[in-house]
């Protein structure tokens, strides 16, 4: 009697051994595949079993017959038979949610004594651990490579954004854009014609994040081509807009609203169309506010969409600003600051240049949404003509 117990004890020492070596082992590792490939070795191995694998990942080992992993994985095995030639232990993890099994196959006439089964269940929970590990890590040096490759894409987005402002004179340009995520789908761009004019669009991309970010860089390549192209704005507009449609399904989703605007310094002459976007605030010298309203739908979401033009003689005094509708959906709780506040906001800024404006008008959305976190992307881009400056007498 005292030889079997000291038998017995010595074999839970060394199953206790093993244990702790295979512990030691599985947690070498944080990479997923090799802490699987660890497992099932130190199983079959350890146990001498037929084969052993895991229903939820590809690995296997040993003598595994493939109808019976693919009936595991088909979730056509849901019981245990008695007699059945196969075990199977949960991994569950921490909220004890089961993720996978740890199927093992035993050699014909082998069954297994309480000890083993001991050993198995408690290998299967440093399995599960480990695993929980190795998946977190991967997911963490994924989330490292998305982080890694968001910002250069934002940086890419932001050198295709003006650098500086150009020179126009008799006139002074300000320009602001901020994304709500590491890239945006506002799109802003000011160029300077060889004529002397100045043509500027602002956009808003259908969306956010990344997809609406590569849309706004590829309608910018497609505005600066037409410009070469020397169309009018009308033109670019309606061009734009069917070439966008004709990329197909995803892009018609990605639609863009556009604030399109040539500015020619020669005669103080402003040319604007407005395709379903937010309408600009032009307020003349005299103080008489005019609303640039769409004439159009957004570029891209309708085939044959028709566009209109809108001229006007700007003379010392008048002031533009183009907004994407994230100045006007800037939130406080349920309330949103709106059009009306935002026009008044501009209205207010009538002694101030065209980058006081913008500082101007950012504080008074900060004050607004009392530190809110705001859900889009904000871009605003203001135009003033010095007073008196190349007026006509």
């Amino acid at each position: 009697m005292e030889f079997a117990e000291t038998l017995l004890a010595q074999q839970q020492v060394v199953r206790l051994q093993a244990l702790l070596e295979a512990s030691r082992q599985i947690h070498s590792t944080i990479k997923l595949d090799e802490v699987l490939r660890i497992v099932l070795e130190i199983v079959v191995r350890e146990l001498e079993l037929a084969g052993a694998f895991f229903t939820a990942f590809e690995q296997t080992y040993g003598d595994v017959p493939s109808n019976l992993k693919e009936s595991f994985s088909a979730n056509e095995v849901t019981s245990v038979m008695a007699g059945d030639p196969w075990l199977r232990f949960p991994l569950c993890d921490k909220q004890k949610n089961r993720f996978a099994d740890l199927v093992v196959l035993l050699p014909e006439g082998r069954t297994l004594d309480l000890d083993e089964i001991d050993f198995l269940e408690a290998l299967s929970m440093q399995a599960s651990v480990a695993i929980e590990n190795a998946r977190f890590h991967e997911r963490t040096i994924e989330w490292q490579r998305i982080e890694s490759d968001l910002a250069s894409a934002r940086l890419v987005q932001q050198s295709l954004l003006p650098q500086e402002m150009p020179r126009v004179p008799g006139y002074t340009l300000a320009a602001r854009s901020v994304t709500c995520y590491e890239v945006g789908g506002d799109y802003l761009d000011i160029v300077a014609m060889p004529s002397g004019d100045i043509a500027i669009v602002v956009g808003d991309v259908a969306g956010k994040g990344l997809t609406s970010a590569l849309v706004g860089m590829s309608f910018r390549s497609a505005f600066r081509a037409m410009l070469q192209a020397d169309l009018s704005l009308v033109e670019i507009a309606t061009r734009m807009n069917l070439l966008h449609y004709n990329e197909g399904a995803e892009s018609r989703r990605r639609y863009v609203t556009a604030f399109l605007l040539r500015l020619s310094p020669g005669n103080n002459m402003i040319e604007m169309v407005n395709a379903g976007h937010n309408p600009a605030f032009l307020i003349m010298e005299d103080h008489r506010p005019h609303k640039i309203a769409a004439s159009g739908t957004p570029i891209g979401m309708l085939p044959f969409s028709t566009y209109e033009s809108e001229k006007y003689a700007l003379v010392g005094g008048a002031r533009l600003l183009v907004y994407t509708d994230g100045m006007t959906e800037v939130f406080r709780g349920e309330e949103e600051f709106g059009e009306a506040r935002l026009f008044q906001a501009f209205r207010n800024c009538k002694a101030l240049t065209s980058e006081a404006t913008l500082a101007s008008l950012w504080s008074t959305l900060e004050q607004f949404s009392e530190g809110q976190e705001q859900s889009d992307d904000m871009t605003a881009l203001v135009l003033s003509k010095n007073p008196h400056y190349g007026d006509c007498q």
